[in-house]
């Protein structure tokens, strides 16, 4: 490139290099890749063990059953479903995944964030107050009331949650942008991790008294919500 500095040459490489490395979920180079853990009757395909094209069926892209309420017979009162790639082997490199959310009176789905996918919530029964909170510095709130065929979007690594807010149950499905969303639950993550965080660290991350983050810790270590 005559007259163009070679400094911004090699920014400009960089920069695409970057751009391709960080992609999510990138498309597939065949028309499927059905997952596979073992390397039987499986071709290697794009990095990956896929099932031999040959092999493949339709149960292979099926799930029966979504339509059936799921129990909301816990804490709080929450249920999710995903189907996701370990549910769906034909999902793999296909970059979705759903989830059913059953909503029990006053049932809520706690904060949490999906690292790999951004939700599109579409409510099908009932009225969920739903938001996100966005990132440093700002920590802005997005919240919103929805009804039955209202949909709200929750971009992808950010803190969000819906919450049953009537008297009867709710339910809602979700498309999440990748075979393998993720999940991480910040209070139970926080207070119930494996081992422990010192609670030297959160009484002064929270600002809190070391009794109640003891008592945090104790709840949240010993109940799997």
């Amino acid at each position: 490139m005559k007259g163009v500095p070679n400094y911004l040459v090699t920014f400009a490489l960089v920069a695409l290099a970057c751009s391709v490395a960080s992609a999510y979920d990138p498309a597939p180079l065949q028309d499927f890749c059905v997952a596979v853990n073992t390397s039987t009757d499986a071709a290697f395909v794009n990095g990956n063990f896929c099932k031999d094209p040959k092999l493949v069926n339709a149960n292979d892209f099926f799930f029966q059953g979504l339509n059936i309420p799921r129990s909301t017979a816990n804490q709080v009162g929450s249920n999710v479903t995903l189907l996701n790639v370990d549910e769906i082997l034909g999902l793999n490199t296909l970059g979705v995944s759903l989830a059913r959310i059953d909503f029990a009176p006053y049932g809520l789905n706690p904060p949490h964030i999906h690292p790999h996918a951004t939700e599109i919530f579409t409510v099908l029964k009932g009225t969920v107050y739903v938001g996100f909170v966005t990132s440093n510095p700002d920590n802005r709130l997005f919240t919103k009331v929805l009804n039955a065929g209202d949909v709200f979007v929750f971009p992808i690594g950010l803190i969000h949650f819906q919450f049953n807010v009537g008297n009867t149950n709710a339910l809602a499905f979700s498309s999440l942008g990748s075979q393998n969303p993720g999940r991480i639950e910040i209070a139970s993550t926080i207070f119930g991790s494996n081992p422990l965080i010192n609670p030297d660290v959160l009484t002064k991350a929270f600002q809190l008294d070391k009794n109640v983050v003891n008592y945090l810790q104790k709840q949240f270590s010993s109940k799997n919500i």
